[in-house]
């Protein structure tokens, strides 16, 4: 027996409770080494922990002869159990793992990410003077190489009038394709404001400038124009076709000093793209290097007008999506803050997805906002850019005066 493992004393009590016929059976098991001694020969507990010790002590001796027997009997019987238990649980293992990771990618890439949180700056002109010299910091913005036409167009009427209007472009489009309704809504008594979106209204068509463009940017446009607006009107609305109704319903979503907002076929996602893939085919094409694409693989760069960019960059494209769920996570948790809302549907429009522009009005009335709809009907075979007279086939005719008499409404 080992110097230190001497006790008699700790003999005599083990002894003494009939548990084992000897003490050296149960001092040589090496978890006593690791029990100081007076934890056994205290007064108050020194029966107990020693018949204890030795019950335990007792099994785990049982157990490691078992275990000794097994081997030495059946040593290829349990290698092969072990081996199967071991392949079993790795595989099962494996499978899990495999599983999770599917799932958590899948979940990943049909799930929006890096929706931004955007938000508003309202600090509004306070008089139409101070609207002036905020247009005239806009225009020194736009820089040397601007397309005449593309420049941002004000129609005053020197004064701060009743109403002002913002008219916001599409994308790769420019202030030029509002031009005519701006002039109609003049008459009509607006001051009329359309300025081009960031990127946009360059005069080398071909450009790749428009590939920065980012849904933070846009807000930031909106944010802007709608300043200005105040100081040009006592009343202000907004309205934009595509891209830009996208960032009228993220300026009706977030500012509550928009009196009138008309919403016209936004690109809140694409026809080819199926509903339940939108956010895929955004996170995707984010993570992957851009490309450009002809609108017309047919014209190309022949594609009219002169003063829009034939091309579209998918980078471009996933900001504007990006903007988009934006304002689809907002409205998920807060009413529109404009004051009314006017949206408008073209049935016959093939760029745009329906269900999701119908979705975002739906949304919008589940809080009895005061929101009026509009469906342009297929016959008109109208296309997705209803507005910009330079396009072929367009029935401005039609279109123009439906506008004016809903926003009057």
């Amino acid at each position: 027996m080992p110097r230190y493992l001497h006790n008699s004393r700790l003999c005599y009590n083990i002894q003494r409770l009939n548990t084992v016929r000897t003490c050296s059976l149960y001092l040589e098991i090496p978890i006593l080494r690791f029990l100081p001694q007076r934890a056994l020969t205290g007064a108050v507990f020194q029966r107990y922990s020693l018949y204890l010790i030795a019950r335990i002590a007792d099994g785990v001796k049982q157990s490691m002869i078992s275990i000794t027997k097994h081997n030495q009997l059946m040593p290829k019987k349990r290698f092969y159990m072990v081996k199967n238990l071991m392949n079993g649980w790795v595989r099962g293992l494996i499978v899990t793992l495999i599983t999770g990771a599917v799932i958590s990618i899948t979940f990943f890439i049909l799930t929006p990410q890096n929706i931004p949180t955007l938000h508003t700056h309202a600090l509004s002109a306070q008089s139409y003077k101070d609207a002036l010299q905020r247009v005239a910091a806009l225009r020194a913005d736009e820089g040397q190489n601007m397309n005449p036409v593309s420049r941002l167009q004000l129609m005053t009427h020197q004064k701060k009038t009743e109403r002002a209007i913002i008219l916001v472009h599409g994308y790769t489009s420019s202030p030029q394709q509002f031009h005519q309704l701006g002039l109609q809504l003049y008459d009509a008594g607006y001051n009329v404001l359309i300025a081009p979106l960031p990127h946009h209204g360059l005069a080398d068509r071909m450009t790749q400038e428009h590939a920065k463009l980012t849904a933070e940017e846009l807000a930031a446009y909106t944010d802007r124009t709608v300043n200005i607006a105040r100081g040009l009107g006592k009343q202000v609305v907004m309205m934009g076709i595509s891209t830009g109704g996208v960032m009228t319903a993220w300026a009706a979503q977030n500012r509550s000093d928009i009196d009138l907002a008309v919403i016209i076929s936004p690109a809140f996602g694409f026809n080819k793209i199926p509903t339940f893939l939108t956010a895929a085919a955004m996170n995707i094409y984010g993570f992957l290097p851009d490309i450009f694409e002809w609108w017309n693989p047919d014209l190309k760069e022949k594609e009219p007008p002169a003063y829009s960019y034939p091309r579209y960059s998918r980078h471009a494209l996933v900001e504007i999506l990006r903007l988009g769920f934006a304002v689809r996570t907002d409205a998920s948790k807060k009413p529109p803050a404009a004051k009314k809302m006017v949206f408008i549907f073209n049935a016959n429009d093939t760029t745009i997805n329906h269900e999701l522009e119908k979705e975002m009005a739906t949304i919008w009335q589940s809080y009895h906002a005061k929101l009026t709809t509009y469906e342009f009907p297929a016959a008109l075979k109208l296309r997705h850019d209803m507005i910009d007279p330079a396009k072929s086939g367009q029935r401005t005719d039609i279109v123009y005066p439906r506008l004016m008499e809903l926003i009057k409404e």
